[in-house]
């Protein structure tokens, strides 16, 4: 999108464009890195278990080449004889090929973690497609890959120039040795030469690893309408974030409206604002907000109050601080505890009683001047 539209990529891929990197299997690897893991760890486990294994191929000749008259007369013998050595030789240099399986399998690991995806198991054209092949060779990826190639030769080649001159005296010296003896130092030159050859990977790998994740996060910046874009599919476009917030407050407005027959007062301007509060002094320390509201809503709380026998009590002062200073199903300010303390107790006498009106008005209610609308 950023190509066709003109707009460079510059900005850095957000976490969600990173999640869905992952989920299509785009992590960062480095095929350099799971090379010198799995080559250290054949030249360790071969340093390890080189005396198990000489131990072992030379029982596999002995036994192999020691026949008698009868067993080479015998022609199922030699099927059996096969199947023992192969299994011996199978459990002698199982460590080792464990210890190389774990290696394969972990070595991806160590950078971009685990990542699973069955994406990469479509068919896409593009793959067998010679021009896009060719394309891939000649890109700056493939200049890339091959100056790679010919780092790991030149060093390949200078470490072994280097070993070969480190042990040329020595080798020259094998030859007027005891056979055996000189089998062993032989093999022993030759795995840790591997191990060196191995350890030179280092470099190129070290070289490796920054490229790919720097390759990696250049690959999935984003332009700037990529990040509109994104922003509006997370946060939601403006039409529908507007109609979730009608039906909100519609389904606010109903609960709000279910609560005023609970009240035990609803306190008016008379006519602008309405508010409806409960106190039930077991459970709380003091009168709560059910319902407010102004105008249309102030009018339905009172008519919903007066079906269900709530008294309505005009207290314009009291009545405005509560609508723009109390909260709903919040407990009222300290500050006008007293004024609404005077309204309950008269509520309380009317409904004690039955003497007095609910349409008496209250005036002179004690509010705080910074509590006064």
């Amino acid at each position: 999108m950023g190509e066709e539209s003109g707009q460079e990529r510059t900005e850095e891929a957000t976490p969600r464009r990173l999640e869905q990197a992952r989920e299509r299997g785009q992590v960062p690897r480095s095929r350099e890195l799971n090379t010198l893991l799995v080559t250290l760890t054949a030249a360790v486990g071969l340093l390890s278990f080189s005396g198990q294994f000489v131990a072992s191929l030379a029982e596999v000749m002995r036994r192999g080449f020691t026949l008698t008259r009868e067993q080479i007369q015998d022609p199922s013998w030699m099927g059996r004889l096969f199947g023992e050595l192969l299994f011996t030789a199978a459990r002698d240099f199982a460590p080792l090929i464990l210890l190389l399986i774990i290696a394969a399998l972990a070595a991806p690991m160590a950078l971009g973690g685990w990542s699973f995806s069955t994406e990469a198991l479509n068919f896409k054209a593009e793959r067998i497609s010679p021009l896009a092949g060719l394309k891939r060779i000649f890109s700056w990826q493939g200049l890339v890959e091959l100056g790679k190639a010919l780092i790991k030769f030149s060093l390949m080649m200078g470490v072994g120039w280097l070993l070969v001159r480190h042990y040329t005296p020595e080798l020259m010296q094998l030859a007027r040795g005891d056979l055996l003896v000189g089998f062993a130092r032989e093999g022993g030159i030759l795995l840790w030469g591997f191990l060196f050859l191995a350890c030179a990977l280092l470099i190129v790998a070290a070289a490796d690893i920054p490229f790919q994740i720097w390759e990696y996060g250049h690959g999935l910046k984003m332009t700037r309408q990529e990040l509109r874009d994104e922003s509006k599919e997370s946060d939601g476009r403006p039409e529908v974030k507007g109609r979730l917030r009608r039906m909100q407050r519609e389904m606010s407005k109903r609960r709000m409206m279910a609560e005023v027959p609970n009240a035990d007062v609803v306190i008016t301007n008379p006519s602008h604002y309405a508010v409806a509060l409960r106190y039930d002094g077991a459970k709380m320390s003091a009168p709560s907000v059910v319902a407010k509201g102004a105008d249309l809503i102030a009018l339905r709380i009172r008519e919903i109050a007066t079906q269900a026998g709530v008294p309505v009590i005009t207290a314009p002062m009291l009545a405005r601080s509560l609508y723009h200073y109390a909260d709903l199903e919040r407990e009222i300010p300290g500050g006008l505890y007293q004024a609404v303390a005077q309204i309950l107790a008269f509520v309380y006498k009317l409904r004690r009683t039955g003497v007095g009106t609910a349409n008496k008005e209250f005036h002179d209610l004690p509010i705080p001047e910074e509590l006064r609308r």
